[in-house]
């Protein structure tokens, strides 16, 4: 059975998952689902063709399902998917996608979304991410699996985050960031690979030593970049880390590829 509270406001249509409570205030709009055992605390809005999975919590004043910030939207019944068990913490947006950007903005499971962060339109973001206060994705990003993205960092529009990247605070992100990747700077430099991250998720001493020493070899090795990465190919059968970053190169689209300082 859901708790709603006699002042939240619950369109005709939305469907409230079992042992979901909902708080003052809140306004559901008509084509939403939420999960079971969800949270919402209070002043929480959820609008558009939204579904919430199941033991989420909601801050006050959230705003999930918007109309996409794009001139082209035109009230087209495209989606914001949002998995299980995630944290939205207080004044936090997410968009639903458009119709040229596929019509679905995703987020995956056990996200942590600090005060303020927001996911752009059309957005596909992976499991157990944390955006720190005021982390901002433009449309069309593509963000990994554990990805951290400190506060007030902004990444641009199409840009991709490969898995395990951090990001650091008060960064402009212009670049896509290769899978394991360190990036800072106001405006986002590659720094090094993300070893702390490496580490949790269970790297030996031998695995880091391999994908460190491919890293000097493409980033900072003798020739420009292009020579590198044509070099470096047969190292992918050396460790799977290097497989998935030269593979994540080679999908690149729209953004150019975010580099250390002064890498030919």
């Amino acid at each position: 059975m859901s708790m709603i509270d006699p002042t939240a406001r619950i369109a005709d249509g939305a469907v409230i998952g079992a042992g979901t409570e909902i708080g003052p205030y809140c306004i559901i709009g008509p084509n939403v689902v939420i999960g079971a055992d969800c949270k919402l605390i209070a002043h929480v809005t959820v609008s558009g063709h939204t579904t919430i999975g199941a033991g989420c919590v909601i801050s006050p004043f959230a705003a999930l399902g918007g109309a996409p910030q794009d001139l082209s939207y035109r009230g087209e019944p495209t989606r914001l998917e949002i998995g299980e068990a995630c944290t939205i913490r207080e004044g936090v947006t997410m968009n639903i996608g458009t119709v040229k950007g596929g019509g679905l903005t995703r987020v995956g499971d056990r996200g942590f979304f600090m005060n303020n962060s927001h996911v752009g339109h059309d957005c596909i973001v992976g499991n157990n991410v944390i955006f720190a206060t005021s982390a901002t994705l433009g449309g069309h990003c593509e963000i990994g699996d554990f990805v951290y993205i400190g506060g007030l960092s902004a990444v641009h529009q199409f840009t991709r985050v490969g898995p395990q990247v951090m990001i650091g605070g008060v960064c402009g992100v212009r670049g896509d960031i290769i899978p394991f990747g360190l990036a800072n700077g106001q405006y986002a430099v590659l720094e090094g690979l993300n070893i702390i991250g490496m580490k949790r998720r269970q790297f030996t001493k031998q695995r880091l030593a391999t994908v460190r020493g491919f890293y000097q070899k493409l980033f900072h090795g003798p020739g420009i970049f292009a020579e590198r990465l044509a070099s470096v190919q047969p190292l992918a059968s050396e460790d799977p880390a290097i497989a998935e970053i030269l593979a994540f190169i080679d999908g690149g689209k729209h953004r150019a590829l975010c580099l250390p300082a002064n890498t030919n």
